[in-house]
């Protein structure tokens, strides 16, 4: 494969979605410092296509969305289904749930105010939310410091079949009885 079908592979790979013909375009300008004709674009993906349609290579190189991206084979389907499957099996913890149930019932929250109600560090927690994308950054606070507010995500909703957070159990009303034992005074 040539250089500039390196570089255009190179871009695909790394794009979080569809790179267009024009998007490689500008990325191959700034780094060549030079303008980089269409046509040369357009033989670069028609080199790498050809390349990956080889049973060597478990995925392909498709154009959808507008641009092109790598996408496996269908043939892999089923191991891909059950990796799927076992990570969506990997349950939260128990203070991943609290954590969770915090930022659901009080968003948007900080870390600090998760804290707080919790009584110990989130840390570890909020960054498992994060990465299963159960919690997303909403903003940041006015407050000191300007710490960053957490929220539940459209994945959160998804994953716990609700429409709206109006839809959330009603957390119940705790009450201290009264003491019971002996005679009322008077």
């Amino acid at each position: 494969m040539d250089y500039l079908a390196n570089h255009i592979q190179a871009l695909v790979f790394c794009s979080p979605k569809p790179i267009t013909e024009e998007e490689i375009q500008d990325c191959l300008k700034e780094m060549f410092d030079a303008d980089v004709p269409g046509d040369d674009i357009i033989a670069g993906l028609n080199t790498i296509e050809e390349e990956f349609k080889s049973d060597d290579f478990a995925m392909e190189l498709v154009k959808s969305g507008g641009g092109y991206q790598f996408l496996t084979k269908p043939a892999y389907q089923a191991s891909i289904g059950i990796l799927l499957k076992q990570q969506s099996k990997k349950r939260l913890s128990n203070s991943a749930l609290e954590t969770l149930s915090i930022i659901a019932y009080k968003q948007p929250i900080t870390k600090s105010e998760a804290e707080q109600i919790r009584g110990v560090s989130c840390d570890y927690s909020i960054q498992k939310l994060l990465e299963k994308e159960l919690v997303e950054i909403k903003g940041k606070s006015e407050g000191v410091g300007r710490p960053i507010l957490y929220g539940t995500s459209q994945k959160f909703m998804d994953y716990f079949g609700i429409n709206d957070l109006k839809e959330l159990p009603t957390p119940k009303d705790f009450t201290t009885e009264e003491n019971t034992i002996g005679e009322e005074k008077e």
